[in-house]
């Protein structure tokens, strides 16, 4: 089997603490853009990002404490997510046909829109209670 197709194959996990911080996206995007490269998934990079950059934006700009931005491959599909300390559920996406007249709250509009999957749950995480909001991406 060649490399590259070995590599898709294989399950693997990556998980970044991130501050309070609106850079927190810039280095979250850029970190999954070499992730997926040296994964050979380079297909999945521009949407992936895009998605990515939603999900840490609303745990960075929305709530207060730490955050993390979890990537997981298995079987073919990339899962993104962004774990945050606020246990409230996000916001519902609205219809991507009718985007509103607001300056601020489509992003989890463009993560319906973008991804095969999404979804949110509560989860601990180092010592506070919180949520995961994650989306799919499959790489086939």
């Amino acid at each position: 089997m060649p490399e590259t197709d070995r590599a898709r194959d294989d399950a693997w996990e990556y998980s970044l603490s991130i501050p309070t911080d609106p850079r927190a996206v810039t280095v979250c995007r850029r970190t999954l853009r070499l992730i997926l490269t040296l994964h050979d998934l380079a297909g999945l990079v521009d949407t992936a990002e895009l998605l990515a950059s939603e999900l840490v934006s609303n745990a960075v700009l929305h709530t207060k404490g730490p955050a993390c931005l979890r990537l997981r491959f298995r079987d073919g599909v990339l899962q993104i997510g962004a774990w945050d300390a606020d246990p409230e559920p996000p916001r519902p996406p609205g219809r991507p046909d009718d985007p509103g007249e607001a300056e601020s709250g489509r992003g989890m509009t463009l993560v319906r829109a973008c991804s095969d999957l999404w979804h949110w749950q509560p989860l601990s995480r180092m010592g506070h209670r919180g949520k995961l909001v994650w989306c799919e991406l499959n790489a086939a």
